[in-house]
């Protein structure tokens, strides 16, 4: 139930008389229920012209009774005849009950001079059903909604102008109204929009939901009616990189706070004029929220970069850990684009063994969300049975929050690697004896120069928790280590020109070189493990 009282009459019939749709009307007597605005459009103008005919021999009050449907959408064909549903036309068929009051007649037929058509045409069926008709044609999986709306900056302009328009009228009869008091036109829109698009799509609209269904409306006719703001309040009005315009809808609120009413109103007429023409619906977009999927992986490959390397726009090697890995899910999802992390990185030449290294990959705006565990399953073994090079395992989808627990690993958890080392001088299996009863060796590490081009100079401090030597022959040996997370195992075998104190070469008291190093394993409980 709405109602209107006799102090209503003088602004309802002053919106009328300016331009102003049912619906903006209703808004500006600040009426918040819901049910009302999903009402017909002609059936909201009937009651407004019922009721600025009613003579004081009636009652005050005019009340419509609505009774509250379920979250469904109410269809126009019961209000309707078929020849009446032309979606290019449809406000200038609506008729006028009283053709001798000019005023009502033409609010009905015009466009609106608030909403410029929004609370108007693109509340019809039609419209709702050709936005339906985008989202089912882009494929998208979903089981909830949340509807978006962005409105033209002007608009704002034409709102602040009918507000004062408003206040002024019920100055005069003594009454207050603040802004807040309106309600906002997104606000209104939504109400109408959701339940047909609910039905529509067949499932529920939900604030929540990662499937968001957005419309971007224009109006070029009206587009430089706030560039009188860049004068009045230049600090508002600042370029931005990624606009285009820097008349934004915020930046334009944030200019019509400042401005005075005297000032505005000297610029902007009050009520605002009536357009020619509607709103156009520039672009209709879907998104949905990203899917994050995590596992492990195997390198076995000393010439395979675990992303693309690519220096001064050229490609050094074909392909990349990282790539290898997300063509197939990216396939799968049906995805925009991908991001890749893992817990820490191995060198193009360097193996990762054992059970590999986790690793999550964000997948943006994915088509398809829903998979199985057999379907994980088999999704993994594509990507085994695509090269030699890598493997995966534990592939599976985790939350957003979820990848932390890869992250907190990389510098709190301990690795082990096999490092191949050769040495100039001849050695004996006694000379290595002392290494394995070392234990939490501590390091003074500065950044490597290999390195010094994407890291910061810095000393940090790292240790080396055990070490374990295998004596090859009298220049080759090899070191099993077990490694604070972050240490640079290249750097402590060579010293890196005395950046790395001390070192395999100073503990041996000759010069080393590593020729091979395998990532044994990477201490990180996650994700976790899944069944063979």
């Amino acid at each position: 139930m709405f109602s209107l009282t006799e102090k209503d009459r003088p602004i309802v019939q002053l919106l009328l008389n300016t331009g102003t749709c049912p619906r903006c009307i209703l808004r500006f007597r600040c009426v918040g229920s819901q049910t009302i605005y999903r009402r017909p459009y002609r059936d909201l103008m009937k009651d407004l012209e019922e009721f600025l005919k009613n003579n004081q021999e009636k009652e005050d009050t005019v009340c419509c009774d609505v009774v509250d449907p379920p979250c469904k959408r109410i269809r126009l064909e019961h209000t309707e005849g078929p020849d009446d549903m032309n979606y290019n036309g449809a406000l200038q068929q609506i008729p006028s009950v009283n053709d001798e009051n000019t005023a009502v007649e033409n609010s009905a037929v015009k466009v609106c001079n608030v909403c410029l058509g929004i609370l108007q045409e693109f509340c019809e069926a039609d419209f709702v059903k050709m936005v339906c008709q985008k989202v089912n044609s882009a494929d998208y999986q979903f089981t909830s909604f949340v509807f978006s709306v962005s409105l033209p900056p002007q608009l704002s302009v034409r709102e602040r102008a009918a507000w004062l328009l408003v206040k002024q009228e019920m100055g005069k009869l003594g009454l207050p109204l603040a802004k807040d008091d309106i309600v906002q036109l997104k606000e209104a829109y939504k109400w109408i929009i959701h339940p047909q698009l609910s039905e529509e799509l067949g499932v529920p609209a939900d604030g929540k939901s990662l499937f968001e269904v957005s419309v971007v409306f224009a109006h070029p006719e009206t587009e430089e009616e706030c560039h009188f703001l860049a004068t009045a309040c230049p600090d508002c009005f600042k370029p931005a990189k990624n606009k285009q315009s820097v008349f934004t809808r915020m930046a334009v609120i944030k200019a019509l706070e400042k401005i005075k009413e005297e000032d505005f109103l000297k610029h902007f007429p009050c009520p605002p004029s009536s357009p020619k023409d509607l709103c156009v619906a520039l672009d209709i977009q879907c998104n949905n929220g990203a899917v994050f999927v995590a596992g492990r992986y195997n390198k076995y490959s000393r010439n395979l970069p675990q992303t693309p390397w690519i220096i001064d726009g050229e490609r050094k090697l074909e392909s990349s850990v990282e790539e290898l890995i997300s063509e197939h899910l990216m396939a799968e999802f049906k995805a925009d684009s991908f991001n890749f992390s893992s817990s820490g990185r191995e060198d193009v030449d360097v193996r990762t063994l054992g059970n590999g290294r986790p690793f999550a990959i964000e997948l943006v705006n994915p088509r398809r969300i829903h998979f199985t565990a057999e379907e994980m399953k088999a999704l993994q073994q594509t990507i085994n049975n695509s090269s030699d090079k890598i493997q995966v395992r534990d592939l599976q989808l985790v939350t957003r929050s979820a990848i932390g627990r890869m992250k907190e690993g990389e510098e709190e958890k301990t690795k082990t690697y096999s490092a191949l080392i050769w040495t100039d001088k001849a050695i004996q299996k006694e000379d290595l004896a002392f290494l394995d009863d070392i234990k939490e060796l501590k390091l003074d590490q500065k950044t490597p120069l290999r390195v010094l081009h994407r890291r910061p100079l810095a000393v940090r401090c790292r240790i080396i928790h055990t070490m374990k030597s295998e004596y090859i022959d009298e220049h080759h040996f090899r070191l099993h280590l077990k490694t604070q997370a972050g240490t640079y195992i290249k750097e402590f075998v060579h010293g890196d020109f005395g950046r790395t104190k001390p070192n395999i070469g100073s503990l041996l008291n000759r010069t080393a070189d590593i020729l091979e190093l395998d990532v044994e394993s990477v201490d990180v409980d996650w994700p976790p493990a899944l069944d063979d």
